[in-house]
């Protein structure tokens, strides 16, 4: 199941959760946080609730507030229902605060009815203290699967200035990807892009993304999806050299050979490995 565009929409606004639902985002995150006002906040969830029966293309996810605040907990309880796959919890700082949203979604399953630990949870890491923390969090045993990493409050938290070739967020990026590899978990997520007038800085910022190892990126606007999902995807050219290695090695591998030169390029089992990881990220 591919993980590469996740688009928010408010979940105040009925009609663009509707259309966001429809759109060739891989999963939609309605929010409760960021895009709704303090004294909208109780009222949209269950505007968000609503939503969890309606059509939709891809997975459907909530953004929650963070578990620092006093609307964190009522969020949790209130969404933890049918249709809903999972959660986005921000400014995670520690894998204390993961484990006690695995915990109170556990509960809420069990009592509900629901498959315990059905519920994704997708924690953003976003700030100094969260980034210092990667290593507990990414391997803290809850049932995160991914993380996904959020640069415009983590440069705020800095008093960074976010560029647009986005070299200040390298280590950072980095720490979260070489975290999700150690812990065992999928490639995490890669943080939105917020000039939306600025296309090329988008797909410039997704193709750096894509190459330190991300699997997708947090997009806020349709317009970004489709970008999202080439950047995240093999090329045509990627699959074919893939198959033509794959192929190739086999052929060699059968007659008693662990290396080959193919084109070229020398071509051994890490290479090989490469190869059968494009292949599965292209699969339908």
């Amino acid at each position: 199941m591919a993980s590469r565009s996740f688009l928010f929409a408010p979940g105040n606004h009925a009609r663009r959760v509707e259309k966001a639902l429809t759109l060739a985002a891989d999963a939609v995150i309605l929010d409760l946080e960021d895009a709704v006002a303090i004294s909208e906040k109780p009222a949209t969830r269950e505007l968000v609730v609503r939503a969890f029966n309606q059509p939709r293309s891809g997975r459907l996810y909530v953004r929650v507030n963070a578990y620092s605040t006093e609307w964190c907990y009522a969020d949790i309880v209130t969404i933890a229902r049918p249709g809903l796959d999972g959660i986005v919890l921000p400014k995670v700082e520690s894998p204390d605060q993961l484990k006690s949203a695995d915990w109170l979604l556990s509960a809420l399953e069990r009592e509900r009815g629901l498959p315990v630990g059905g519920i994704d949870l997708v924690p953003i890491i976003e700030t100094a203290l969260g980034v210092s923390n990667i290593g507990a969090i990414a391997s803290s045993g809850s049932r995160t699967k991914r993380l996904a990493f959020g640069a415009g409050d983590y440069t705020l938290d800095l008093g960074m200035v976010w560029s647009r070739d986005e070299s200040e967020l390298l280590p950072a990026r980095s720490a979260v990807v070489m975290a999700s590899r150690a812990a065992g978990i999928e490639p995490p997520l890669d943080t939105v892009w917020a000039d939306l007038r600025d296309a090329d800085g988008f797909a410039g910022s997704a193709e750096r993304a894509a190459a330190l190892g991300f699997q997708g990126k947090m997009c806020i606007h349709p317009d970004q999806i489709a970008i999202t999902n080439a950047a995240f995807s093999p090329s045509e050219q990627q699959m074919a050299w893939a198959k033509r290695v794959v192929v190739a090695f086999e052929e060699a591998e059968a007659r008693g050979l662990a290396s080959i030169q193919l084109d070229g390029q020398f071509i051994d089992y890490p290479i090989v490995q490469r190869a059968r990881q494009v292949l599965a990220r292209g699969a339908p």
